[in-house]
């Protein structure tokens, strides 16, 4: 599922991985749906299986993507994890588990010996417990999905966009116009 903007206006993509019929695996795709209620206007959102020859086709073109997907690192489940993958690689021990011919760490990493990083890369992981088929996430996991929404749109509140930040301050002095009267005649 995709929901996309006129490229103009494609300054964010949030990225949500995962296999919806593998119960935690699919807490990105939790998160991105809950996300694509709240999220202001400027973002995409997208569902990927986090293959990562299509990762870096989906995230081309925009400033600042936030990708969210199931990890498992024998953290205790239900664990958040945040991190800022344009400053830094992402830690081996996460994201090791894929069923796709290469993982989201590798993508990445990828991108980033391509000079093909978006400015801003954004990566939460979500500790799972259950990734065998079926459905339904896992009672350890289903309230990081609200606590991941959170945080998201706490960075999102944050972020240097500035064609956002330009669109807000458009907005705000749109606002402040169509208050003002004129001055009454006489």
């Amino acid at each position: 599922m995709k929901t996309q903007l006129p490229l103009a206006s494609r300054r964010g993509l949030i990225i949500g991985v995962g296999n919806a019929y593998r119960h935690d695996d699919a807490a990105g795709l939790c998160v991105a749906r809950r996300l694509q209620q709240q999220a202001p206007p400027g973002f995409e959102f997208v569902e990927m299986s986090g293959e990562g020859a299509a990762l870096l086709e989906a995230w081309s073109g925009f400033e600042t993507v936030i990708l969210i997907d199931a990890v498992a690192s024998a953290a205790q489940p239900g664990t958040v994890y945040r991190f800022a993958a344009h400053e830094r690689h992402l830690p081996a021990k996460f994201f090791h588990y894929s069923s796709h011919a290469f993982s989201v760490a590798e993508a990445i990493e990828l991108a980033r010996a391509l000079a093909q990083l978006p400015r801003q890369l954004f990566v939460y992981g979500i500790e799972g417990k259950d990734f065998t088929h079926g459905l339904g996430l896992s009672a350890e996991v289903t309230p990081a999905i609200k606590k991941v929404c959170t945080a998201v749109l706490r960075d999102i509140a944050q972020l240097s966009l500035p064609s956002l930040q330009n669109e807000t301050r458009n907005l705000a002095h749109a606002r402040t116009r169509a208050h003002q009267r004129p001055a009454a005649q006489n």
